[in-house]
C-alpha cells in the first residue's frame, strides 16, 4: 500500500524542513511514502486541488474536527487498509491555512484529527510523518514506540 501526503505549501522554517527530511528518510524502510507539495492558496482552490490530486485513492483529511486516534489505533487502521483488497493508496490531505471546504470533508473517506489544537501547517506535517513512522515501527514490533 502506498501512502501519499498532499499538503498546501512547502515548509519554510528550518525545524520543519529538517523534521520532514528526517522522517521521510526513516520511512524508506517501511514502504512507499510520497510527499507532494501543492501551491498554497485559499481554502476553495486548495481543496479543489487536493481532491483532484487524490482521486482514486483512499482519502484521509486532517482536520481538528476529525476523529482523534491514538497511535495504536493508527497502526490498526493501516493494517486494516492493507487487508482490504480495494485500497492501493492512502492519501492524507493537509489543506489551506483556513481549512478544508465542506465539499472536501464530504468527499473524504475519513477525517482524522492530529490534535484538538489548531496546528501550523509545517508542524502538522512533521507530526503526521512522525505518527506514520511510529505506527510503522509499532506494527513491526520495533522499540521506537515504547
Amino acid at each position: 500500500m502506498r501512502i501519499r501526503i498532499l499538503v498546501a505549501g512547502k515548509p519554510a522554517l528550518a525545524y520543519a524542513k529538517s523534521g520532514v527530511a528526517e522522517y521521510l528518510k526513516r520511512l524508506t524502510r517501511y514502504g512507499h511514502h510520497e510527499l507532494v507539495h501543492l501551491k498554497a492558496g485559499d481554502s476553495e482552490s486548495v481543496s479543489k486541488a487536493l481532491l483532484e490530486r487524490s482521486e482514486g485513492s483512499y482519502r484521509i483529511a486532517l482536520d481538528e474536527r476529525g476523529e482523534a486516534l491514538d497511535t495504536a489505533k493508527w497502526a490498526k487502521r493501516f493494517e486494516a487498509f492493507e487487508l482490504r483488497g480495494d485500497i492501493k493508496a492512502v492519501t492524507f490531505l493537509i489543506g489551506a491555512s483556513d481549512g478544508h471546504t465542506q465539499a472536501l470533508r464530504e468527499q473524504a473517506d475519513e477525517i482524522w484529527c492530529l490534535s484538538k489544537l489548531t496546528l501550523q501547517h509545517e508542524l502538522a506535517l512533521v507530526v503526521l510523518l512522525e505518527q506514520i513512522y511510529r505506527a510503522a515501527t509499532l506494527r513491526r514490533g520495533e522499540p521506537y514506540h515504547r
